[in-house]
C-alpha cells in the first residue's frame, strides 16, 4: 500500500496493537511484579498470573489474596512501571521514511499520560514523532472528533492519515473530518478481538493492512 507523503501530510499512529502489541506491556508488568513478590521462583510465579488472565480471572486479585499488597497498589505499579516492549518489524524505518519525505508524524492514544510516554520511550519513538496526543490530557477518548482536531490544530496542514487497529472506535471520527483510514488486521494477539461486532461501514477503515511491511511512504 503506498501513500504519498510531502510537506502538506501528517501520518498519526495509534499506539496500542499498532506499533506494538498491547499484550507485551502486560507480560512485562506482571514479571516484574512476580520478581519482586517471588524472587527466587519469579517464572513460575509469572505462568501463574498470566494463565489467570489468559482464562478471564482477577490475577491482581490472587495477588491480594496471597500476599501483603492491595489491588490498587498493584494498578498504580501495572500503570507506571517502566516496560520492555518492542516495536513491530518495520515501524522505525517506515517513520524514518515519512521523515525523510518531510511529513509530519503524530501518535494519536488513549489512556494515561505517565503510561502511554512509558510506551513510547519504550519504543524508542519519542525523538521520532512530532506530537504526542493523548487522551488524559485532552480530556476526551476516541471516537471522540475533539482527539483527532488536536492534531489539526497542532499542524494545520492539507492530508491527514490515521493508522489504527481497533475497529471500534479508531475510524468513525477521522473519516468524518476527511482523513484517509488504515487498519492493522489482528494478529491473533490483539486486547480487542471484536471487530467481527462493528461490520457497518462508519467503523471501517478506507483500507487495511496486515503488517508495517505493506506500508510504502512514497
Amino acid at each position: 500500500m503506498d501513500i504519498k507523503v510531502d510537506q502538506h501530510t501528517v501520518i498519526v499512529f495509534d499506539l496500542d496493537d499498532t506499533l506494538y502489541n498491547e499484550i507485551d506491556y502486560l507480560k512485562s508488568a506482571y514479571i516484574e511484579i512476580a520478581k519482586e513478590l517471588e524472587p527466587k521462583y519469579w517464572k513460575r510465579f509469572y505462568a501463574q498470573l498470566f494463565s489467570l488472565y489468559r482464562n478471564k480471572q482477577n490475577a491482581f486479585q490472587f495477588i491480594s489474596d496471597h500476599y501483603a499488597i492491595t489491588q490498587q497498589d498493584l494498578i498504580k505499579r501495572y500503570r507506571e512501571h517502566k516496560p520492555h516492549i518492542q516495536p513491530f518489524a518495520g515501524v522505525l524505518d517506515r517513520i524514518q521514511s515519512i521523515k525523510n519525505k518531510n511529513g509530519k508524524v503524530a501518535i494519536l492514544t488513549d489512556g494515561r499520560t505517565t503510561t502511554q510516554t512509558n510506551k513510547i520511550k519504550a519504543l524508542v519513538l519519542l525523538n521520532l514523532v512530532d506530537h504526542i496526543a493523548i487522551s488524559e490530557q485532552i480530556g476526551s477518548e476516541k471516537p471522540d472528533e475533539n482527539n483527532y482536531l488536536s492534531i489539526e490544530k497542532v499542524f494545520r496542514l492539507k492530508h491527514y492519515y490515521y493508522i489504527g487497529d481497533n475497529i471500534k472506535k479508531d475510524f468513525i471520527a477521522p473519516k468524518r473530518l476527511g482523513w484517509k483510514t488504515v487498519g492493522m488486521i489482528d494478529s491473533g494477539l490483539n486486547i480487542h478481538s471484536n471487530a467481527y461486532e462493528y461490520l457497518e461501514e462508519k467503523y471501517q477503515p478506507h483500507d487495511f493492512i496486515i503488517n508495517f511491511e505493506e506500508l510504502q511512504f512514497v
